[in-house]
C-alpha cells in the first residue's frame, strides 16, 4: 500500500515539474517565422555602433554585444531583453512597433546618449 502512494507522489511531483517547464509565455518567446537576424553593436564610451535595428514580426533576433572600450550592456525596452558585455542573447520578434533600445550599465557622464531603436513590422 505504501509503494502506490510513492509511486503516485512521484508521478504527481513529476508532473508538475514538466507542466511548469512549458509555460505559454516561454512557447511564445520560441516560436518565430523560422527567419533569424543576427546583429552585432559594438558599444564604446557613450555609443553604440548601430543605431537602428529592423526586423520583422516573427523574426528571432540574435544580439551579440561587444565592448569595445567600457562596460556596457543593452536592455531592449518593451522586450524585458538584456545582454551584458560580450554576450549573445536571442528572442522573438513577436510585438510590432518601435522600441527603444539602451545601454543597462551606468557608465558615466554620456550614459544617457546610448540609446538605438529597435523596429519591428
Amino acid at each position: 500500500m505504501k509503494k502506490w502512494f510513492l509511486v503516485i507522489g512521484f508521478i504527481l511531483a513529476f508532473t508538475l515539474v514538466v507542466s511548469a517547464c512549458g509555460n505559454s509565455e516561454n512557447a511564445e518567446e520560441v516560436s518565430g517565422t523560422g527567419v533569424v537576424k543576427e546583429f552585432t553593436i559594438n558599444a564604446s564610451n557613450y555609443e553604440f555602433d548601430i543605431q537602428e535595428i529592423k526586423v520583422n514580426k516573427g523574426d528571432t533576433v540574435k544580439v551579440t554585444l561587444v565592448n569595445t572600450q567600457g562596460n556596457h550592456g543593452v536592455k531592449f525596452e518593451g522586450y524585458n531583453k538584456e545582454v551584458q558585455g560580450d554576450k549573445t542573447i536571442t528572442f522573438v520578434a513577436n510585438k510590432a512597433g518601435e522600441f527603444d533600445y539602451i545601454c543597462s550599465i551606468m557608465c558615466g557622464t554620456g550614459h544617457g546618449t546610448m540609446v538605438g531603436k529597435l523596429i519591428v513590422t
